[in-house]
């Protein structure tokens, strides 16, 4: 029984020692690039109302929600996606605001993914939303603000993938094709299954010129280039539309310097459908995942009250920490801690020394010395501990020094 109650469940881990203080840093650098472009902070529950992830909202399906229920049986989710919150936010705090507003926030998400999909259920999530501000300059700001997170943190090689969903949507308008269907085709072209559209659109009777952008889409990818054929491949002006902000938005990424990072996957729809433009995902080596996600999202805070046009993205900090280390990226830990270690009548003394070195806002390890244990034995454990140096008190007169 003892054994059993010292493992986790399926999905979470500990985090301890030298991993936890990487983390605890990279989690700081973020936070203050975020601050550096704006953007204020903001905390939400861990769990809210169900309502306020339901379907209507387009957040997680409602399988992968951990849900409860509180003494009055609402039926209550611990969080498994921050936007919304962040959107309710908006609605209830900032409604008479009309000069956009930039929030950021960090705050672990609870998705129950299936088991053979070995991902982490609990993660945290570090991210910024603006809201009240439609325009592509926005769009802009939002993309740059995530390359400069990820320069920042370390990352070297990464790519920012961009699409439109408002492009797919064009498509399907021109089609005619059922809302059902349309949201089928969507998974089928977001997993790339070449054969499963084939299959779909030969089952609809489609017309051989309209099934066949279907059909592209799911090769539409690569360098600015791939915008043009998309152009190509239809004249309805809402998937026209489309491009153009793309074309747009990618210009603007071009005057922060930061176009080689870009590229264009218009088969990338969006996992979650509140979504309603751009839509990206930066990937890099060491994780078969995006380690940031985002979009824009101009119908969500409506459904709280407040029409607002709104952008946001999120980046998984553990995903991230997770590629740093296996492209062997350091995370620089400051080792400037100390130990007091003193013998027990120099207790006194000791406390004197903690006292003045707290003040000169050193991190104090105060351990009293088993004389079982060698001197040697503690300085193995400063070295584990991240602490740089050990005073020695042997009584109030004798005392040394020891830099590690």
């Amino acid at each position: 029984m003892q054994n059993d109650l010292l493992h986790t469940p399926e999905g979470v881990r500990d985090i301890y020692g030298e991993e936890c203080e990487k983390k605890l840093v990279l989690e700081s650098l973020l936070h203050k690039n975020l601050k550096k472009y704006g953007y204020r902070d903001i905390q939400t529950p861990s769990f809210e109302f169900f309502d306020i992830f339901n379907k209507e909202r387009g957040s997680v399906a409602s399988k992968n929600m951990y849900k409860f229920f509180d003494r009055d049986n609402n039926t209550m989710v611990l969080r498994p996606d921050v936007t919304p919150s962040i959107a309710r936010c908006a609605a209830k705090y900032f409604s008479e605001e009309d000069i956009p507003v930039k929030l950021c926030y960090k705050a672990n998400t609870f998705i129950n993914n299936s088991s053979y999909q070995g991902r982490l259920k609990e993660t945290t999530q570090i991210g910024a939303e603006l809201i009240g501000d439609g325009s592509v300059y926005a769009d802009g700001e939002v993309l740059a603000l995530v390359i400069e997170c990820l320069l920042q943190a370390g990352l070297n090689e990464f790519q920012l993938e961009l699409s439109d969903v408002a492009y797919f949507g064009g498509i399907v308008n021109e089609s005619g094709i059922s809302e059902k269907d349309a949201a089928e085709l969507k998974d089928l072209i977001a997993n790339k299954s070449y054969f499963g559209i084939e299959a779909l659109v030969e089952s609809l009777n489609l017309d051989k010129s309209v099934a066949s952008k279907f059909l592209e889409l799911s090769n539409l990818f690569g360098t600015i280039e791939v915008l043009d054929r998309a152009r190509q491949l239809t004249s309805n002006k809402k998937a026209l539309d489309a491009i153009d902000r793309l074309v747009d938005i990618y210009n603007i990424l071009k005057s922060y310097g930061f176009e080689k990072y870009v590229t264009f996957d218009l088969s990338m729809l969006g996992d979650l459908s509140y979504y309603t433009g751009v839509v990206f995902s930066a990937y890099t080596y060491g994780t078969g995942d995006a380690i940031v996600k985002g979009g824009r999202y101009d119908r969500l805070t409506a459904q709280f009250g407040k029409d607002r046009p709104a952008i946001g993205f999120s980046i998984t900090v553990d995903k991230l920490l997770l590629s740093l280390e296996r492209q062997k990226i350091d995370i620089p830990v400051s080792h400037s801690g100390m130990m007091i270690l003193y013998e027990e009548d120099a207790y006194t003394s000791a406390i004197a020394h903690a006292k003045e070195q707290r003040l000169n806002d050193k991190n104090v390890n105060v351990i009293l010395k088993d004389k079982n244990k060698s001197f040697d034995s503690y300085i193995d454990y400063a070295k584990k501990n991240g602490i740089g140096e050990i005073l020695y008190v042997k009584d109030a007169d004798n005392s040394e020094w020891r830099t590690l």
